[in-house]
């Protein structure tokens, strides 16, 4: 378990350098203003592309763990659904509702899930995470958050422009093509290239997070973050383990998906939110304090489990 537990701290050393790094670059005034539009290009238009591809491509999913990758949508519809409804009370802009809907429902099961549950859960927990993490947060974004996103931030957009938006989306090509090509295997370079380009996303996700990262956007929002990561750190995960017990899912498929449902937003989230308007301040502030406050509240919960 030793082993296990140096990987996971070090991939989470790495965010958190990553994530710093970010902060540093912005205080030094040295990147140019258009940093962040040109890093949001490149995570999803190239390596989120190339990380579906591989991924899907090469995914065996076991029939038995389908309910708890579906219960990581359950999260994200759930958010969504109260977003909303707070919306339409008055109770926060529109801007406000969707980088809520987009940070609060959808879950950080790759960057920080995977090295956390391959920490405290080894090899047979980390099959299990990157079911929940393909099936649920991987389809999830392309399927439900990009729609929604392109729908709260499209300033009038038709809804077959939205549509439209979502095929054209490279994610989603990726995620179609990955589908199409599962008969055939993929040749070493090409796997390698895929590989090498996915890695990418993580490191540059976590940097463009902390380059936005203002605390002084926390005037006005204070109650906005409290409430979206309560939801996202404790209610979400309370949420799943209840409806995974009524399912009949038990044993280390359980434990293990309620974990991934405790991670901290995802990184994908927060890019989303910013390349479409909705708020990504308050986005970039659910990432930046949801990441390490979740390594804290999914610790106390998988001990609980």
């Amino acid at each position: 378990m030793t082993e296990v537990s140096d990987t996971m701290q070090a991939s989470l050393a790495l965010l958190a350098a990553c994530f710093g790094l970010g902060v540093l670059a912005r205080w030094s005034g040295k990147f140019p203003d258009g940093t962040v539009p040109v890093l949001n290009a490149w995570l999803l238009r190239i390596a989120l592309p190339a990380l579906v591809l591989r991924t899907i491509h090469g995914l065996t999913p076991d029939p038995a763990l389908f309910p708890a990758a579906a219960s990581i949508w359950l999260v994200f519809l759930v958010a969504a659904a109260l977003a909303l409804l707070a919306h339409r009370a008055g109770l926060v802009t529109r801007a406000q509702a969707g980088g809520l809907a987009l940070t609060a429902g959808c879950c950080n099961t790759a960057f920080v899930g995977l090295p956390f549950v391959e920490g405290v859960a080894g090899a047979a927990g980390l099959e299990v995470a990157v079911v929940v993490d393909q099936l649920g947060s991987f389809l999830l974004v392309s399927v439900l958050a990009l729609p929604l996103a392109a729908r709260m931030g499209g300033k009038g957009l038709s809804t077959g422009e939205v549509l439209w938006r979502v095929i054209l989306f490279p994610p989603f090509i990726a995620l179609l093509a990955a589908v199409l090509m599962r008969p055939l295997t993929f040749p070493t370079l090409l796997d390698s290239i895929l590989r090498r380009l996915g890695d990418t996303l993580s490191p540059l996700a976590l940097f463009t997070v902390g380059y936005q990262l203002r605390l002084g956007a926390l005037r006005g929002r204070a109650v906005l973050l409290v409430t979206g990561l309560g939801y996202k750190l404790l209610l979400a995960p309370l949420m799943v383990a209840s409806v995974l017990r009524v399912l009949g899912v038990h044993g280390l498929p359980y434990k293990v998906t309620v974990t991934q449902a405790a991670m901290a937003p995802m990184v994908t989230a927060a890019i989303l939110a910013a390349e479409y308007d909705l708020d990504g301040e308050f986005a970039a502030l659910m990432v930046g304090v949801g990441v390490p406050l979740s390594l804290l509240t999914a610790s106390w919960i998988w001990t609980v489990l």
